[in-house]
């Protein structure tokens, strides 16, 4: 999420109460996590396994639970718990805004748009031209949609992140993160009924021009979905997931959080894709394996009851 205008670090120390070490005088211009952060960008680490990592990333701000040697050009914000010091951020910059109509004031509708009863159309949406938008599609706020986008009856655009942090020694143990990102439809795409979609965090959800999606999928945060791409039905694609361009996900195919589907990549129905796949293949299984290896290895689990009544007959001698 980007921060207009930039914000003073001092500020930022003050406002949740943390330590500030290294430079004190630059000023914040986003607001991210670890794998979207750019020069800039606010982020936070709170596992000392994740800390060079984080402090030699491009984040120029980092809120960090332990005070540790700041590397040149970086403002270390030092806090018990940065996971909270972030949300309380999120909160401040992008605090919720209720709605009182069905299409928000602040919403932009291109030309030649159509929304058929009962869209919902929420804050700073943008929503580009010669658009049609079936019965009961909810567009949460700050979503965008390209131009000649078709979206089906009861679809829902931008929903949180589904991201927690677990504190087991709470009697309610999961924290929210709270989504500071969008959903953003290119040119040319068409959703199918009943999908959801979800924001980023603090980045983008991203569907790629000309992508096609069946009826009830899910698309979840920060993940990015390139162009031409054609999902069927029930597919789930996992946070922060890169399919790249012409990829082809047949029925119910489960796809795992933190991978990439190489570009032309296609897997067969009800297959589940655990890590990172070339592309220009075709898959299957769970976990996925190159098709005809998969149907080859298939093709002698089924001769086993016959090779094992082989195995059982008495021998000639």
């Amino acid at each position: 999420m980007n921060l207009e205008p930039a914000v003073p670090v001092r500020w930022l120390a003050n406002f949740i109460e943390a330590k500030l070490v290294g430079n004190e005088e630059q000023s914040a211009t986003g607001l991210n996590e670890i794998h979207k952060v750019r020069a800039g960008d606010i982020s936070f680490v709170d596992f000392e396994k994740y800390y060079n990592k984080c402090l030699h990333s491009a984040a120029t701000i980092i809120i960090i639970n332990k005070e540790v040697e700041c590397p040149a050009g970086k403002t270390l914000l030092v806090h018990p718990d940065p996971f909270s010091a972030y949300v309380k951020l999120v909160k401040h910059f992008r605090s919720f805004e209720p709605s009182s109509k069905m299409i928000s004031d602040s919403a932009s509708i291109g030309e030649g748009t159509h929304l058929q009863p009962g869209v919902f159309v929420g804050n700073h949406v943008k929503i580009g031209k010669n658009c049609l938008i079936h019965p009961n599609v909810t567009i949460y706020d700050h979503t965008e949609i390209g131009d000649h986008v078709i979206i089906h009856a009861g679809t829902v655009l931008g929903a949180d992140a589904f991201y927690f942090k677990r504190r087991k020694e709470r009697e309610v143990q999961y924290d929210k993160l709270e989504s500071c990102g969008r959903v953003i439809i290119e040119d040319h795409v068409e959703i199918g009924a009943c999908c959801t979609i979800d924001k980023g965090v603090s980045g983008d959800t991203i569907i790629g021009k000309g992508t096609k999606l069946d009826n009830h999928i899910h698309i979840g945060h920060g993940a990015v979905i390139g162009r031409n791409c054609l999902f069927a039905a029930q597919v789930g694609i996992g946070g922060k997931a890169i399919i790249e361009d012409e990829v082809i996900l047949w029925g119910q195919v489960g796809v795992s959080k933190d991978l990439t589907i190489g570009k032309g990549a296609v897997v067969y129905a009800q297959s589940g894709v655990p890590a990172s796949i070339e592309g220009a293949k075709v898959y299957f299984g769970s976990p996925v394996e190159d098709a005809k290896t998969k149907m080859k290895e298939l093709n002698w689990i089924k001769r086993i009851p016959e090779m094992w009544d082989k195995l059982q007959q008495p021998s000639e001698d």
